[in-house]
Order: C-alpha cells, then structure tokens, then sequence
C-alpha cells in the first residue's frame, strides 16, 4: 500500500477524532501508527486533520473570565506546601517495567523515567521481538499468530510486510490457529506475486 495515496477509512478518522484532544500531534501520530500498524508520517497527519477538520479543542489561550491554573501559587524560590520537593515522585508514579493492558488490548511495558509519552511507554510485544532480532524494520510489522494480543511469546509473534498484512485483512487470512495464520502468509503472498503479474502483464 502506497503512503502517499493512503485512504483515510472511517474507522481511522473516528480514532483521530477521540485521540486528538487528549495527545501532541506527535504523540497522536506514534498512536494511530500502533493502532493500525502503519507508517504514516506527521505530514499527511497534519494533511488529514487539517482536510476533514479533525481539531483538538486547544486554542492555547484562556476564556474571558476563566482563572489561570497557576494562579495563587509561588514561583521558584517559594516553594508552597503543594509543591513537588526535588526528588519526590507523585502518587501515580509507576517504575520502568510496569505493565498495563490499554484500550484496545496491547499490552503497554514502561521502558524509561524520561522522554516523551511514546518515549517512556512502549508495546511489549514490540520490546520482546527487538530483544531478541533486534529493531522492526521500515515498512513491516509484527502480528499475533494466534490474534491474542495477551500472549507476547517470541514463538507467536510473526514480522510481515505492510503489504502482506494489507493482503491478509482484505482477504480475512488472519485465524486464531498459529498454523493457519501461517498458512494465510503463504496463500497472501501467492496473492501477491498473482497481482505483480498481472500489472506486469498490462503495461505489455
């Protein structure tokens, strides 16, 4: 599938729409990638929001009559009874290697303290394969072969082409058997070579 002619569905627009409020453009792009295993990037994010007015809701300014969040509170140098101590960590702090499952079933693994959201929460499954084959590389992405997204064995993640994961959605290859999983890679790239031949065949 070619990223420069991609076709925004639907389904990608509402996830935007519900995500956009809440995360940076950037972080909203390292999102949807995830979600659906793409590798769109920050130009045609921007291009796509911009073209089906996708907003976030933040203007950067305050409403007339609203009261700054900081208003009331000492600056550096006086420091208030609420403040943050240096060192301290907040009640929600979770240490690197904390696991959640987020909504749409992925289990998240905190890598680092610093950086940004994506930075600092990664997929596991995708921590997992690098450790042991090393980075994913551009233009493919791993899969479940049994669809459980809980079951982050080395054994059942499988690394595929953007273009065979599009051959297998279009043509429901995907099983909850490994084995016929697999069997749907081999029938996707028969699939694959059929249409290579039959564009070859038309600019005769």
């Amino acid at each position: 599938m070619s990223l420069l002619r991609h076709t925004w569905t639907h389904e990608q627009k509402v996830f935007l729409r519900d995500h956009y409020p809440s995360s940076s453009q950037r972080d909203l792009l390292v999102l949807f990638n995830q979600q659906f295993q793409l590798n769109i990037n920050l130009r045609q994010l921007k291009a796509c929001l911009k073209n089906h007015n996708i907003t976030c809701g933040r203007t950067g300014y305050f409403k007339k009559g609203s009261t700054p969040v900081n208003k009331g509170k000492k600056f550096p140098g006086q420091i208030n009874k609420t403040s943050f101590k240096k060192g301290d960590k907040p009640k929600n702090y979770k240490p690197v290697g904390h696991e959640r499952v987020d909504r749409d079933g992925y289990v998240l693994i905190k890598v680092s303290d610093t950086g940004a959201w994506h930075e600092r929460w990664r997929h596991k499954h995708k921590v997992v394969w690098e450790k042991a084959n090393g980075p994913i590389p551009k233009g493919h992405v791993l899969i479940f072969l049994d669809q459980n997204k809980l079951n982050i064995s080395i054994e059942n993640l499988q690394l595929i082409t953007q273009a065979q994961l599009a051959r297998m959605n279009q043509n429901k290859l995907f099983n909850r058997d490994p084995e016929l999983t697999k069997s749907g890679l081999i029938i996707a790239e028969i699939y694959g070579k059929v249409g290579a031949l039959k564009r070859k065949e038309k600019t005769k």
